[in-house]
């Protein structure tokens, strides 16, 4: 965990004009990722093993329980299916399961190899490419549906990435987005009890209103977004913050009425229509 200064950096927001940001930004973006894959930290099986896939997904579906249940992995069969920003494939593998033709892409040289290795362990195919979600060489409408699960949030300009996700789309076509919420209870624990939020040294970090995240969706005829992402108890903490984290905080907070607290989840699930 880092301190509080990046955070405050990438909050000045993001543009929406191309060209803004030189090659040096992204070289910093794909340099850290390559360092710090996502939820790395709960491994104990050796990087690209089947243990270490099987760790990393049954900790990401413990943690984000709420994402199977909107959305339907398996309800993608047949169609082409692009995840933007796939890391080491976890998701992709759950919609090449479900029979998707999937297609991955990641600034992290390191997350697409170990993507490939996770599918193919799997016995599951897809097309998987070291490639900018802001410049993407694929034509237009090339896509069924887009999948992107915590990119814009990282990416040197959100607009800019939100536009080639709805170029790539088929008209007709669903993008499923998440951004981190600037206005939720994690960023509110975050600050209360001086722990910083997970790949916040990153060298880009946004968090974004409901609204604000509406207007980077701008291109998309359709959208609708959904607050998720609440307090369950973690393998992050330690000693005295994990017993009042998890002993505490986590219990109380999911015994308010949830239809109070839904505007503060941390995640901002959107679902968009070309």
């Amino acid at each position: 965990m880092s301190a509080m200064a990046p955070m405050a950096a990438s909050e000045r927001g993001t543009a929406s004009g191309a060209g803004r940001h030189s090659n040096d930004a992204y070289d910093r973006i794909a340099a850290y990722w390559n360092e710090h894959i996502h939820d790395l930290s709960v491994a104990t099986q050796p990087a690209g093993s089947r243990g270490f896939f099987e760790e990393l997904d049954a900790y990401r579906f413990d943690k984000l329980r709420y994402l199977p249940k909107l959305v339907d992995f398996g309800a993608f069969g047949g169609q082409s299916l692009l995840e933007v920003g796939c890391g080491v494939g976890i998701d992709l593998a759950r919609f090449a399961g479900g029979g998707a033709r999937v297609t991955g892409i990641d600034l992290a040289a390191t997350s697409i190899e170990l993507a490939r290795t996770n599918l193919s362990q799997r016995g599951l195919t897809g097309e998987l490419s070291v490639m900018n979600g802001e410049q993407m060489s694929f034509a237009d409408s090339q896509f069924d549906m887009v999948y992107a699960h915590g990119a814009l949030q990282y990416t040197a300009d959100a607009a800019r990435m939100a536009a080639e996700i709805h170029r790539v789309l088929k008209p007709g076509g669903t993008a499923i987005m998440m951004v981190y919420n600037r206005r939720s209870w994690l960023r509110f624990m975050s600050k209360t009890m001086g722990v910083g939020l997970e790949h916040e040294d990153s060298p880009f970090l946004r968090l974004f209103t409901r609204r604000e995240f509406r207007s980077v969706l701008a291109p998309f005829r359709n959208v609708r977004i959904v607050p998720e992402r609440f307090p369950v108890a973690t393998k992050l903490h330690r000693g005295v913050k994990a017993v009042l984290y998890n002993g505490v905080f986590v219990g109380v907070f999911n015994l308010l009425p949830r239809p109070l607290v839904r505007w503060s989840g941390w995640h901002l699930m959107a679902f968009a229509t070309k």
